[in-house]
Parts: C-alpha cells; structure tokens; sequence
C-alpha cells in the first residue's frame, strides 16, 4: 500500500494502575477484551486502509484470542517505553509507506468514527492532534505544593488520541529521536514538536475516555451498557441429515462420528441456528439470504465465516453480543464431552467470553427422524444489544 492511511493502535504497556488479573488491554468492557474496541473501530473504518497493532510480547496468545476475526495486519512487539512501540509500529509501516498514520492508544475503546475522519482530514497538515477544552481550573505547584501560577484555561486543550501525522515524518523524527537517546517524549505530538513540526489541535470528545484505574473501568462499563439500550432477542432453527462420513462439526469442533453430516457447507447445524438467531434479532434477514446454498462459493466453507459475519453485522451497527445459547437435538454423537470446547470455539468467533456462551443437549426420546438417528437438530437464541438511535 503506497499512500492511504493507517492506524498504530498502541498497546504494549502492561498497565498496572488499571489493576486485574490480565494486563489493562486485554480486561473487558461490556464483555469484550478492550483493545478489540480500537481494532474493530479502525479496521471497520472506510478511510482506514491498513491497522497495525502493537502489543507486547507476553501477551501474544491474549492478543489472539482478542483479535480473532478482525481485518488487521500482524502485531508487532513494542519497546519498554510508548515512544519505542509507536516506532515499531510505524517500521512495520514503512514498507507500505502510507501518507497518513494515525497513532491511537488501544485505552481510548470509545472513539468514534466521526473522531476517526477529523483525524484523517486534519492529518493532511502534517501533525494533527485531538483536543478538548478544560473545565476545571489548573494551576501549577512548586515542590512544597503550593500554589505557584493558575493557568488561563482558554489557551489549555487536554490532548487525546488518535493523533494525526504525514507518515513519512513522524518516522523520521522517531528515528532521528532514538539516534539522539532521546525516549521520554509523552505523546507523538511532543515529539513532532521538538523535531520542528507545527502541530495543531482539532475538535476531540469528551467521551473519548482514556482507561487507567478500575475506577475507569468501572465507568466505562456503565457508559458502554447505558448506550446500548436496545435489548432484542432472535431464534434461530437448522437441521442436517447424516452422511457418509468419519466426523461431524458442530459448535465449530471437530468431532468423530461413524457418520459425517449432509450439506452445502460444513453443515454445522449449532453455528448454522446461532447465525440464524443474531440476524434474527437484528431483522436482517437468514442465513440463506447472505449465504444462498446455490452460490459454489459456500461448498464445504467453514460455518464460523457466517458466524463471524452476523457479529460484524451487529458490530457494524455499534451494538455488542450480550448472550447465545444453543441446544442440540440428537441420539449421538455424544455431546457432553465436547461440551465446553464448544463454548470456548463459539465465544472465541464471537469475541466474547466464555461465559456469555451456553451449550446444551438432550434427544427426542427416540421419537421422530432425529430418535431414529437420521440426523441432528439445533435451536439456538440471540440476545443482542444495540443503541437505541440504531
């Protein structure tokens, strides 16, 4: 990609103040890991061509988890310090050579995509910063904390992120800064300042919050279930036929079967109803509507695709998935076993936790096409949050 913009989303540091048995990036909010909030947001964006994440090293497999089914490029390390990972992020850039890179910190999860296209415009000047007016009356201390100056509040912007630079000098200056030993800037605008670059300020967010301490994280919790007020539920139902076969999939496992199970895709029929259900509750047709089985493309495809496709479809319209519970309907295989591989495969496509997942069996008494061990049935439920304005 030779011009076009990208995003740096940060995410190295280990956060401590936030508190938690995971590191801050990786708590959740609203169900979801927080650093899958910036990465979902940029990579969805229409003005964002290409979103490089940076995370740190001890948290790859977090990392994977929170990011699964998201359209970013593959994360690099960061450095010990936040100057150092924004330069490993934008070295991954460099053979891309962008026009624009925006830098986010992966602790803002509620920016929004308005934020996102004044950054990109603003970015067209060179550096651009995000800013919002300050309420309160600051003053400055000396070292036995009394008062030594109050500021004028008019000429005072709190700054925020995403912050907007011609990639070709912020990657500069982030060189020529680490050959000088200089690595104590605070933001890249600082940066950009002392390498001789004008920087100036655009329209920011109060709700562009950054997320330190649990108190934080409380707060953004209410914010996030305050917004989403449209509760909706949806059903879904899908039935297959046994086959030829050494396996069945369901839930998205692998499971051993004397029988395979008879369909245009993998025929599994949990993801398949639970597909159903999400597009149910957001009145968006079936599944036979987005994946018609006429289509050659959908033979033998993997059901997490279409599963992955309705929680972007609810993504897409800012809401997130609240619960889904599936019930199978069959004599066998059994299902217990494979009981909670099933939640965590589930959860995993869905980027949410495990849970918000339930998985149940039970059989038809030996009653009907499924007691006579013809085939298998799912029913499946949805419960989905939206904003109200959706």
């Amino acid at each position: 990609m030779a011009g076009g913009v990208a995003a740096v989303i940060v995410a190295a540091g280990r956060g401590s103040r936030a508190g938690g048995a995971v590191p801050k990036a990786y708590q959740p909010v609203g169900g979801l890991p927080l650093i899958r909030f910036s990465l979902g947001l940029f990579s969805a964006h229409k003005q964002i061509d290409a979103v490089q994440p940076v995370i740190h090293a001890d948290d790859i497999h977090l990392y994977t988890a929170a990011a699964d089914g998201l359209n970013v490029l593959p994360a690099v390390f960061g450095g010990a310090t936040r100057q150092a990972s924004v330069r490993a992020g934008l070295e991954a850039l460099a053979a891309r050579n962008p026009e624009i890179v925006l830098v986010h910190d992966a602790a803002r999860p509620f920016a929004s995509p308005a934020l996102i296209g004044r950054a990109v415009t603003a970015g067209k000047s060179g550096a651009a910063v995000p800013g919002v007016a300050v309420s309160d009356t600051i003053k400055t201390v000396d070292a036995q904390e009394r008062v030594a100056q109050t500021l004028d509040r008019g000429t005072l912007r709190a700054i925020q992120t995403p912050q907007s630079f011609a990639f070709a000098d912020l990657l500069a200056a982030h060189r020529r800064a680490a050959a000088s030993g200089r690595d104590d800037f605070s933001d890249d605008a600082a940066l950009m300042e002392w390498a001789g670059h004008p920087v100036t300020v655009f329209a920011g967010e109060t709700g562009n919050m950054k997320l330190t301490t649990p108190d934080d994280f409380m707060r953004a919790e209410t914010m996030r279930l305050a917004d989403l007020s449209d509760v909706r539920m949806g059903t879904g139902y899908d039935v297959h036929a046994f086959t030829e076969g050494d396996h069945v999939m369901l839930g998205g496992v692998r499971i051993p079967s004397p029988r395979g199970l008879s369909g245009h895709s993998d025929a599994d029929a949990p993801l398949h109803a639970l597909v159903d259900a999400i597009l149910g509750a957001l009145a968006d047709g079936d599944i036979g509507v987005h994946f018609p089985p006429s289509d050659p493309q959908w033979r033998g495809a993997p059901s997490e695709k279409f599963l992955r496709f309705a929680v972007d479809r609810v993504r897409a319209r800012a809401g997130m998935i609240a619960h889904l519970d599936v019930t199978l309907i069959c004599e066998a295989p059994r299902i217990g076993p494979y009981r909670d591989a099933m939640r965590e495969r589930i959860a995993a496509i869905a980027g949410i936790s495990q849970d918000r997942v339930a998985v149940k069996a039970t059989t038809s008494e030996k009653l009907g096409f499924i007691g006579r061990g013809e085939g298998i049935a799912a029913l499946a439920t949805a419960t989905i949050r939206l904003p109200w304005r959706s």
